[in-house]
């Protein structure tokens, strides 16, 4: 069957067994084996040695998508001729280099038009890109939390054509992908706002044609010394200039003023742009004042920030004294509502959301933030999206802590969050439409949440707002809105993106715990430690999901919530399962299932059936697998609950197989595939592919199996899963062994053997080098011997069905060996 690239994937139910496969462990971030393509492409399997290929005829690549970011040019740019000099020779070596990535800063004081000048130059020289443009505002000096590396990396990498499933979580691992996409690529990265060296290292690509400007206040030294950044130092502008600047804007609007006049109000101004644009817009809109009157009122101004200030930074005080004089003139409601915004938890915010804060109506909202717009106090990025400077948001919440009162400030935040916890809510009911919700109160009095016309535009709005959760989240908690900050928290683990990684969320769980342990509220400790649970079983950190979840065990018996309870064990039992600690599994799916049935749960009495199942077949237990197969799919079916459905195929596709029934095999992995695909979830296409590529193994189709490895391959490096990567490596060398081409076979065992014993994962490792020996014995029967001996030390511990069979056939292997 045909496998397309499928887009952005659809979360798992977190309580059901696709998240856990019968065998193996997960590590995000441990795999630096390079294989990319689609399942059309001829791929090489990275630093595998021996030059080992997956053969496969190739198609003709398919086009890469060209990254064009830049945002809008600036209006009336004026000057800067040196700078933009230097910066073209910047171009101009690199061009007479020809190879290499250029790396350079651009250095200077707040509000000096760091940002400005380096787009101006970058849509003039843009085309000489035929790769395209990358742009992050790494926010490194806004009063909340910068843009990490690692999320810079995530929107990149996208921009550059990977889905959003399959960009990988480990920051490591994405910079590695994100260096060899553009290893044969001529890209412009322009990284603006830089704070810290370790914002901008992952973003640097180690080879290509690429060239990398960055804006920082701070002179990031040591790039130059490790990375070999050369650096431009950006000043105010001379006076001639700033005039110039002045003249540029209010061209048009105003009659001519005096030279002289404007160099007044230039030095008032400090000559920094920023400054100087929202002078000059200021003095645009009021065409009929005389200069001399907008000058004087800002030298009032500048008077009195004189009087306040140190001395120390004369051109910050001066900077203050221009952002004073523009909101002083704005109409009462615009200067509220600017005020206001200093509340929001970053400073990148929606219309809805800025609506909610000032208590208004959209439409009057609208006006309201086009007049800042016009006023240069805020920043629009795109419909109905704005932004501030990270000056003037500093000044916005200096101006709401001082001219709102405690109450009002309080009540603001009240608004806002209302409006997150509402729209998150909204979200949940696409993203997992089986969940149920959490009761909340009413939305406040004039708070209207979003909804949503589809699953798309409900991703679409989560991963714009991303950025907002956790600080939305932190700053409840900070101002004492406990109840808030966990519901919130709660919300989000439903309502984050597709994309995003259990990692993500562990922060926001942690401080909603601490905001529900300070209400003593054990419901709510319960849920989110249960959601802390999920998330690092998925992580692969399974001792702190098991601490997780039996303090949920224990806080759920103590307020008899057997519901709880019961989600709570089958999360052990996954846990245990993906150990392969079988009876302790089957024990606790065994536990769940009772309770969910006493409760008449229907969907959850399903789930623990299916991992009840996958435990039995795991185990070498057929005919019971069989039978609890057969009652599970009914079940997954009777509530169209399509992802379990797939999941239970998969089961019995493995368990057809093993019965040498190959075509019933086929039939279900091929319809268990159709879900995946029709759900856009790689993690749950990567994962059964691995179960197709058996089924064509086992019908002699080793092309079409080395394709369905190769794209679950694919999938579980890009999405950080090392475990089933090496699955897909596993399942390659026995195809290629089956082709008697037993080297390249060895290879593979062996680059999968060295993931599953860095992983810790002794069975696995016991089975590969059961099948690495057995590619080895024509040729080297003494290491073969060597390898079935390891494997007999790892096999000893386990003592199911499938394990005692595959120890005693070892242990023939061994003794057979020793007689030759």
């Amino acid at each position: 069957m045909p496998l397309p690239s499928c887009p952005r994937r659809l979360r798992p139910d977190p309580g059901a067994s696709i998240d856990v496969p019968t065998e193996g462990n997960r590590r995000p971030g441990d795999s630096h084996n390079d294989l990319s393509g689609s399942s059309r492409d001829v791929v090489q399997a990275g630093s595998v040695t021996g030059d080992i290929h997956f053969h496969r005829v190739a198609a003709t690549e398919p086009s890469r998508p060209v990254p064009r970011q830049l945002p809008a040019d600036v209006n009336t740019f004026v000057n800067r001729t040196a700078e933009l000099g230097q910066l073209n020779a910047v171009l101009a070596d690199r061009n007479a280099r020809r190879s290499g990535v250029s790396v350079h800063t651009v250095a200077g004081t707040a509000g000096a038009g760091k940002t400005s000048l380096v787009l101006h130059w970058a849509h003039q020289v843009k085309d000489q890109f035929p790769d395209g443009q990358l742009f992050v505002d790494l926010r490194g000096y806004d009063p909340g939390d910068p843009v990490t590396a690692a999320r810079a990396l995530q929107r990149f990498l996208r921009a550059l054509g990977l889905t959003a499933a399959e960009v990988p979580q480990d920051v490591d691992d994405a910079a590695a992908v994100y260096r060899s996409l553009l290893a044969d690529r001529r890209v412009l990265i322009l990284l603006d706002n830089a704070a810290t060296v370790s914002q901008v290292r992952p973003l640097l690509p180690g080879a290509g044609g690429s060239l990398v400007v960055i804006t920082s206040r701070s002179r990031l030294a040591s790039l130059s010394v490790r990375d070999g950044a050369q650096r431009i130092t950006l000043g105010t502008l001379p006076g001639p200039e700033a005039v110039a600047l002045l003249r540029a804007v209010t061209k048009g609007y105003r009659p001519e003023d005096d030279a002289d006049k404007l160099a007044e109000l230039a030095r008032l101004c400090a000559h920094l742009p920023l400054a100087l644009r929202i002078a000059a817009e200021r003095a645009a809109s009021h065409p009929h004042m005389r200069l001399d009157d907008l000058i004087g009122d800002l030298r009032d101004e500048s008077a009195l920030w004189d009087a306040l200030s140190t001395g120390i930074d004369e051109e910050d005080e001066a900077i203050r004294s221009v952002f004073t004089w523009s909101y002083r003139a704005l109409p009462a409601h615009s200067a509220r509502l600017f005020r206001l915004l200093g509340l929001h938890p970053t400073g990148e915010f929606s219309l809805p959301v800025a609506a909610a804060l000032g208590e208004l109506p959209p439409s009057r909202t609208r006006r309201l933030l086009d007049d800042l717009v016009g006023a240069h106090l805020l920043e629009q990025t795109a419909p109905d999206r704005f932004r501030f400077h990270d000056l003037l948001r500093a000044y916005a919440t200096g101006l709401v802590q001082a001219e709102e009162s405690a109450d009002q400030r309080q009540a603001a935040r009240r608004r806002i969050l209302s409006w997150y916890l509402h729209t998150a809510d909204a979200a949940q009911s696409w993203l997992y439409p089986s969940e149920e919700h959490l009761p909340l109160p009413e939305p406040l009095p004039g708070i209207t949440p979003l909804v949503f016309a589809d699953y798309n535009a409900a991703v679409d709005w989560s991963e714009r707002e991303q950025i907002n959760f956790l600080p939305a989240v932190r700053d409840a908690a900070r101002n004492g809105l406990d109840r808030t900050a966990w519901q919130l928290a709660a919300l989000l683990w439903f309502a984050r993106p597709p994309s995003s990684s259990e990692r993500d969320w562990l922060e926001l769980g942690r401080i909603g715990q601490e905001a529900a342990a300070r209400q003593d509220d054990h419901g709510a400790r319960c849920r989110l430690l249960i959601n802390t649970g999920i998330a690092h079983r998925a992580l692969n950190n399974f001792s702190e999901g098991l601490a997780a979840l039996g303090r949920a065990v224990t806080l759920a018996r103590s307020s008899q919530n057997r519901a709880d309870e019961a989600r709570a064990l089958n999360l052990i039992g996954l846990i245990h399962l993906r150990r392969r600690e079988l009876d302790l599994a089957d024990s606790h799916f065994t536990q769940a299932m009772s309770v969910f049935r006493d409760l008449g749960n229907s969907r959850r009495v399903a789930t623990a059936l299916s991992n009840i199942a996958s435990t039995r077949l795991s185990a070498g237990r057929l005919s019971e697998a069989a039978s609890v197969i057969d009652e599970a799919l009914a079940a997954q079916r009777a509530l169209g609950d399509r992802g379990g459905e797939g999941n239970l195929l998969r089961i019995a596709a493995e368990l057809r197989l093993e019965e040498g029934d190959t075509d019933a095999a086929r039939r279900s992995i091929d319809e268990a595939l159709d879900i995946a695909l029709t759900l856009r979830d790689h993690t749950r296409e990567g994962f059964w592919l691995l179960t197709l590529g058996a089924v064509q193994h086992g019908t002699a189709r080793y092309g079409d199996a080395l394709t369905s490895y190769q794209r679950s391959a694919m999938l579980h490096r890009r999405l950080g899963d090392r475990s089933r990567e090496a699955l897909a490596w596993r399942g390659t060398g026995l195809t290629y062994a089956a082709l008697d081409r037993h080297d390249e076979a060895a290879a593979f065992h062996r680059r999968a053997a060295a993931a599953h014993r860095e992983l810790g994962d002794t069975w696995q490792l016991a089975l590969e080098l059961d099948h690495l020996a057995t590619a080895v014995q024509a040729e080297d029967p003494a290491a073969a011997r060597a390898h079935w001996t390891e494997a007999l030390t790892h096999l000893s511990t386990y003592t199911d069905p499938r394990a005692t069979s595959i120890r005693s056939r070892v242990a023939a292997l061994v003794a057979r060996s020793a007689d030759r």
